[in-house]
């Protein structure tokens, strides 16, 4: 899987690619009619997976997307599956039948998102992946964050804190098989770990992906995982903040959190309230309106027909491994964020401070410099 360049992110600054600060992931909440499309432009339909497995698909992915779009001239008709690949499947038919120029989505499985993609080739609508790759689908286009990479840096974070715990015993909670970006955070996540493990540095009690990304279940199964390790565990290899969450719940209910380090994803406020709790020890900051940035210059490209310009902005290539085939690319970089450096991104991340620093935690960010 190719790496983004840093030089991506400089040129894509330079020329208007991404916007100011390279990475603000903020934006007021959704409103009433944020999924009504705009008035003019050639129509791109955008369908985006759920809203409970993270908190980012509609309070970032959604507007932000809209916004991205509309900048560039395009009606966006954005619309949300709720993890329901047959309601993803009817909202595409009806956006194919609307005759949007360009397809959007992020599918709540490859499967489901393969076989829309197929129906799009016959109608000769292009698609782009966002953030999911569905591997063995036609997606002309595929827009994320290097995810292998992700996982190398959660993998690295554990054991940095785990440095002081020789032997220490590692549960790994991944995210769902039918989702291709599960897979490449734990590809990262072995590379990294794998040795350890192999040296005795760490060692491997036991690793689960959960169904769905579903949090509620990733607490019961991390709890079953602790039961059967009659209750030891020394570090916790969390997918994304959402599944860490709930391993803290269960960390808590057995006086474990806080002593036991706690990997995560996507930067969610309640992500970074846990660091600075003391229950989670990373996280990894994705910025989403980067993603929505680049995706809307490539819908536009082409809505217009340029192939050479879409190709131009996709210019890596993701292997599918079902398909056999390499899919256009962009990848953009992710970046780890710990309690020593939130401070640091809270700007471009959008995030504000009053939003992680209320109630207990004032003393904590005034000792670490937020404000």
């Amino acid at each position: 899987m190719g790496r983004t360049p840093a030089a991506l992110i400089a040129m894509a600054c330079s020329i208007g690619l991404l916007l100011v600060a390279c990475g603000n992931n903020r934006l007021p909440e959704p409103d009433a009619d944020a999924a009504a499309p705009g008035t003019g432009g050639p129509r791109v339909g955008v369908i985006l997976p759920d809203t409970a497995t993270s908190a980012r698909w509609a309070h970032f992915d959604q507007p932000m997307l809209q916004a991205a779009l509309r900048r560039e001239g395009l009606t966006p008709i954005v619309q949300n599956a709720q993890g329901d690949a047959q309601k993803f499947a009817q909202i595409a038919d009806g956006m194919l039948s609307q005759r949007v120029q360009v397809l959007i989505i992020a599918a709540p499985s490859g499967d489901a998102g393969a076989t829309v993609e197929q129906k799009a080739e016959r109608l000769g609508v292009p698609v782009i992946d966002y953030d999911r790759l569905n591997v063995g689908g036609s997606a002309d286009y595929y827009v994320s964050f290097d995810h292998e990479e992700v996982g190398e840096l959660q993998a690295r974070a554990l054991a940095t804190a785990m440095r002081d715990k020789p032997g220490g015993q590692v549960i790994e909670i991944g995210g769902a098989t039918t989702d291709h970006n599960a897979t490449l955070v734990h590809h990262g996540q072995s590379a990294e770990l794998g040795p350890r493990y192999a040296a005795g540095e760490l060692r491997l009690a036991s690793s689960r992906f959960v169904d769905g990304w579903d949090n509620q279940a990733g607490g019961r199964v991390f709890e079953q995982l602790l039961t059967a390790n009659d209750g030891r565990v020394d570090g916790v290899l969390a997918a994304n903040d959402g599944l860490a969450s709930a391993v803290i719940t269960v960390l808590q209910k057995y006086g474990l959190a806080g002593a036991v380090p706690v990997t995560g994803q996507d930067m969610t406020v309640d992500g970074l309230r846990a660091i600075l709790q003391g229950y989670q020890s990373s996280t990894v900051f994705k910025p989403i309106r980067d993603e929505a940035s680049v995706t809307a210059e490539l819908a536009a490209a082409l809505a217009r027909g340029d192939t050479a310009a879409a190709d131009a902005l996709a210019h890596q290539r993701t292997p599918d491994p079902v398909g056999g085939r390499e899919v256009k690319s962009v990848l953009l970089p992710p970046q780890l964020i710990t309690r020593d450096n939130i401070k640091s991104v809270l700007g471009p991340a959008g995030v504000r401070a009053e939003e992680i620093c209320g109630g207990e935690l004032a003393g904590t960010c005034h000792r670490l410099g937020i404000a």
